[in-house]
């Protein structure tokens, strides 16, 4: 009747060791470290970078608490931040330019627990230390690309019906398209109406005025957000930070949480980085060069310089005819010559763009103008041979191969949609961080101390096997979020305290059910089995509600709440293992197998003094 089998006592102690294996990893703690990586493909991190670094900390005599490879960075660990500091420096000034190199934490855990997944969790921003973001998009910005790409597309498309228009201007949320011939406004409003449905076109005289509605409005707002933040999961990516927090706040604004991150500068420079690629046409009438190279730049152009050591000024006009937005992949290959060139595919919109910009401007030169961190360089400017259509485009000139493979990369992870301003920056101490995880556990032991005393006192030897199992779930549930590596945060560790009373919860039903059984006289071994039955069913329903709102939270919610509703879940789901079946598994143990139980150590059995008098007369 109260006796499991075998097989059941052991897989009950192999989830315990389980439990325990990956519980341990969060007792060590974290270490100070160094993070090496590169954005580059032409760089790779190996055994010849982990010598050099190992030598140059060597020559500057800061001694290291072990450094190692994984995920293509090489990470090396040091006793305290002050020898960090140092070593960061002198890792930058061996290295040079190419190589990330970021402050980070981590976990100071064996290496036997590392081989076999055995992690520490993720610590919050609350409680880890590191640093906190909101920036705001430049919302001008972006409705200002926006209009220069309408304008780029009005220009075009009256270009095909041979509809000749002046200079294009900008009024708040409109433009105002000039043209040389009112009849030609009656011929442009159609077309324009068919091509931009989105926007209200007016013909005013010899204008027509393009003003975009509120939605649309919205919806180029809405984009520029979104496009930001998976542009920033990328960059943050290059940080090697666990767990970043990276969302929007309000309309317009950014929030980003980089937990574990001490280098706040390395990360501003990281998150603000863009990368675009911008065609535009070259100005080759050598008296506008010349002037141009004398300091006189023409209205209209821009000087850049080619990139690589042998640079080379070209003059280009400002107007964008093409932008990377248009981009739909770039891969490294080689030209007709077996040079290293950069094959780049364009959605329908850019290869009808290009296809008509290398139509009409054949013997002319067109530069592939390359935008990455606010400085803008000319990556190539061929001759336009012949029509290019088709959406294949291969940009090729002064690159190897490696060069190659870094601007395919560049490419292809993304600008930001417009630019961001940093309007709040909050940096979190690991010293803060340490207080608050300090304040959480004392909260959390304290709890379980006075709760394991009540049921020791009161349910005396049931009550023991009650706390163990009570301990048992703790385990289970650090255990499960450290194998998950979820985020652990302040609202976390309130859920984790408000498990343990709800776990103890379970055991009070089912010990109160056994006193009820023992009150009308039913024998002590048939009185454990009644009482965990018909306790089950009560146990049921109430984690049930209280799971159907942990997942209501979990799915509405967000940020904190969200963290809490996931230690919530997770703490129902493992407090009903441990409650029913670690705990009867102890009672079975200690008494399945007496046939001739007469009493149970579970405290005072209340009866009704009729009921005893009668018991005493007997």
């Amino acid at each position: 009747m109260n006796r499991y089998p075998l097989w059941k006592y052991l897989l009950i102690a192999l989830t315990i060791v389980l439990a325990v294996v990956y519980s341990l990893p969060n007792l060590f703690g974290e270490t100070p470290a160094v993070q090496v990586s590169t954005n580059r493909q032409s760089i790779t991190i190996n055994e010849q970078t982990q010598n050099k670094v190992a030598s140059a900390l060597q020559s500057a005599h800061i001694a290291t608490d072990g450094m190692f490879i994984a995920d293509n960075s090489l990470k090396v660990r040091f006793k305290d931040t002050e020898t960090q500091l140092k070593a960061r420096d002198v890792i930058e000034n061996t290295l040079g330019e190419g190589y990330i190199t970021a402050l980070n934490l981590l976990a100071d855990s064996p290496e036997w627990m590392t081989r076999i997944k055995a992690n520490p969790m993720f610590l919050g921003l609350d409680l880890r230390g590191g640093v906190h973001f909101t920036m705001q998009v430049d919302m001008k910005a972006a409705m200002q690309k926006t209009f220069e790409r309408y304008a780029g597309d009005i220009r075009r498309e009256l270009r095909r019906q041979k509809i000749r228009i002046g200079a294009i201007r900008q009024t708040d949320n409109a433009l105002n398209v000039p043209f040389l011939d009112e009849a030609d406004v009656g011929k442009a409003l159609p077309v324009l109406r068919k091509h931009f449905p989105e926007a209200t076109i007016n013909g005013e005289g010899s204008h027509i005025v393009l003003t975009l509605s509120e939605d649309a409005v919205n919806k180029v707002r809405t984009d520029a957000v979104k496009q930001n933040i998976s542009t920033l999961h990328n960059r943050v990516n290059e940080l090697g930070v666990a767990e970043p927090v990276i969302q929007q706040s309000g309309a317009d604004r950014i929030v980003v949480q980089l937990p574990g991150v001490q280098d706040t500068a390395k990360a501003k420079d990281i998150i603000g980085r863009t990368a675009t690629l911008e065609v535009r046409m070259v100005e080759d009438d050598p008296s506008k060069v010349e002037a141009a190279l004398n300091g006189n730049v023409p209205s209209g152009y821009e000087l850049l310089y080619s990139a690589g050591e042998h640079r080379s000024a070209t003059l280009v006009n400002k107007q964008v005819e093409l932008t990377g937005d248009n981009i739909n992949d770039a891969q490294p290959g080689f030209d007709d010559k077996g040079a290293p060139a950069v094959d780049i595919n364009l959605d329908s919109a850019g290869g009808s763009i290009f296809g008509e910009l290398t139509t009409q401007n054949v013997g002319k030169r067109m530069a592939m103008v390359l935008i990455d961190q606010g400085k803008s360089e000319v990556v190539t400017a061929p001759v336009i041979r012949s029509a290019i259509t088709g959406g294949r485009v291969q940009i090729s000139g002064s690159m190897n191969q490696a060069e190659a493979r870094d601007t395919a990369l560049l490419l292809r992870a993304g600008s930001l949609a417009a630019p961001m301003n940093i309007v709040e920056e909050r940096t979190i101490g690991p010293s803060l961080g340490k207080e608050n995880i300090e304040k959480g556990f004392h909260s959390t032991l304290w709890g379980f101390v006075v709760v394991a005393l009540f049921m020791v006192v009161y349910y005396r030897l049931i009550g023991l096997f009650s706390t163990i199992a009570l301990t048992t779930n703790i385990l289970f549930l650090v255990a499960i979020l450290s194998a998950l590596q979820a985020t652990m945060t302040l609202p976390g560790i309130a859920a984790l305290a408000l498990t343990l009373g709800m776990a103890i919860d379970s055991n009070v039903l089912i010990n109160e059910r056994i006193r009820e059984e023992l009150r009308a006289g039913v024998p002590p071994q048939q009185a454990i089995n009644l009482g965990y039955q018909h306790a089950w069913a009560t146990i049921v329903d109430s984690n049930l509600t209280s799971l159907i709102a942990g997942i209501a939270l979990l799915v509405f919610g967000s940020g904190p709440v969200r963290g809490f509703a996931v230690v919530h879940c997770l703490g129902i789901l493992t407090s009903m293992y441990s409650s029913v079946v670690v705990s009867r598994a102890l009672v079975n143990l200690w008494y399945g197998r007496r046939r001739k139980l007469q009493n149970i150590s579970i405290g005072a059995v209340w009866r009704p003094k009729a009921e005893t008098a009668a018991a005493d007369k007997e």
